[in-house]
């Protein structure tokens, strides 16, 4: 009898430690001079996606802004938003701000103090930073899947126009942020740039970014129904993604088809759908870079790990940092070791000690991805 109490009496202890949480009060004290009384105020970061506009982080308006909300110890990563992220914080002038840091082990008041707002800033008119090799396919791509258009570019590599060969071709989400710093919410990830600068050091590549769908972006990304943000319809996108968008690049440029010279990489969400279409689509998708994988927001992608790892056998480059959150890191090991288990995959796993959850990391990784997948 002892014994069973004093087990149940751990199971308890443990259940405390892993599931207690502390109860966080974000007040902004100070807005901008420009700033609007009614304006709708949200918290956007590594606990909720990056969705800059979900209802269950909105501020309430009680004198200050005020948004209580519980989180388990560990680190976190946010902004303040005003529904978008042309609408993000900044500093005054407009230079983009760091994410800000929230280093949790107790109950605690967050003071925080907005310079600025993005869209308050009188910019000059945008110049493009994408490269002569990137193109755009088409500003309305039907997803015929969703029923919804999309902006879908394509970077060719340097030699293209002037020989006959055919290239692997690398798929990406969040086109915006790809190869255009002026599309992008917080700087591009210089792929055309990396890629022209490859040189001797790998094989050239196609590269596909394919939009993300904003508002939608958190629904498309994840294959799988959420309580916070509804229907999960990144079956349909992974789905227009073969059955689609890769027929129609195939039939008009000059690809090379194969599993083998087929890749797919995202980071975030990005991530999570990456991970997804190798395992649903093994036979097409022979390589992934697994960014920063919000695997939270999908915990049912390790039930598709050991129901469908074993039939993968790819290169995956999982990668994240270890300043992302709490659940980042162990989540990403998690995927890694689960494969690891059942594929024959060859696989890597990056952590970083001082990665953060932002496009100017992923920029600075992409390189090391791209030669370990096209190594000779």
């Amino acid at each position: 009898m002892f014994r069973k109490t004093l087990l149940l009496l751990t199971s308890s202890f443990i259940s405390f430690i892993v599931f207690c949480q502390h109860v966080v009060q974000f007040v902004i004290s100070s807005l901008p001079a420009k700033n609007s009384t009614d304006s709708n105020l949200f918290l956007a970061g590594s606990f909720n996606g990056w969705n800059p506009r979900d209802k269950n982080y909105q501020f309430q308006k009680k004198g200050n802004y005020v948004l209580g909300i519980k989180l388990a110890d560990g680190m976190y990563e946010y902004k303040i938003t005003r529904g978008g992220w042309d609408k993000v914080e900044c500093r005054k002038g407009g230079a983009d701000i760091q994410n800000r840091v929230l280093k949790l082990s107790s109950d605690t008041i967050i003071d925080i103090m907005v310079d600025e707002w993005a869209d308050n800033i009188e910019r000059k008119p945008g110049v493009s930073t994408a490269g002569k090799n990137v193109h755009i396919v088409d500003t309305a791509f039907l997803i015929p899947q969703l029923n919804r258009t999309r902006r879908v570019w394509i970077y060719l590599p340097t030699g293209y126009s002037t020989s006959e060969k055919r290239y692997p071709v690398l798929y990406m989400h969040d086109g915006q942020n790809v190869f255009d710093d002026l599309t992008s919410f917080a700087g591009e990830w210089n792929v055309d740039e990396t890629l022209d600068s490859i040189g001797n050091h790998a094989r050239e590549m196609i590269v596909v970014a394919v939009d993300n769908g904003e508002a939608k972006r958190i629904n498309e990304y994840c294959p799988y129904d959420m309580a916070k943000y509804g229907k999960g319809e990144g079956d349909q996108y992974v789905d227009f993604l073969v059955k689609t968008l890769k027929p129609f690049i195939d039939k008009t440029y000059r690809t090379e088809k194969g599993k083998n010279t087929t890749f797919i990489a995202g980071s975030s969400m990005g991530g999570l759908i990456s991970m997804y279409a190798i395992l649903k689509y093994p036979r097409v998708f022979g390589g992934a870079g697994i960014f920063s994988p919000a695997f939270w927001i999908g915990p049912q992608i390790f039930d598709d790990i050991r129901a469908k790892g074993a039939k993968v056998n790819s290169k995956i480059y999982f990668y994240c940092g270890a300043q992302e959150g709490e659940s980042m890191q162990p989540y990403t090991e998690k995927a890694f070791s689960e494969m690891r288990k059942i594929s024959n995959s060859r696989m890597v796993c990056v952590i970083r000690a001082v990665g953060k959850h932002a496009e100017s990391v992923w920029k600075e990784e992409f390189p090391l991805f791209y030669l370990w997948l096209m190594e000779k």
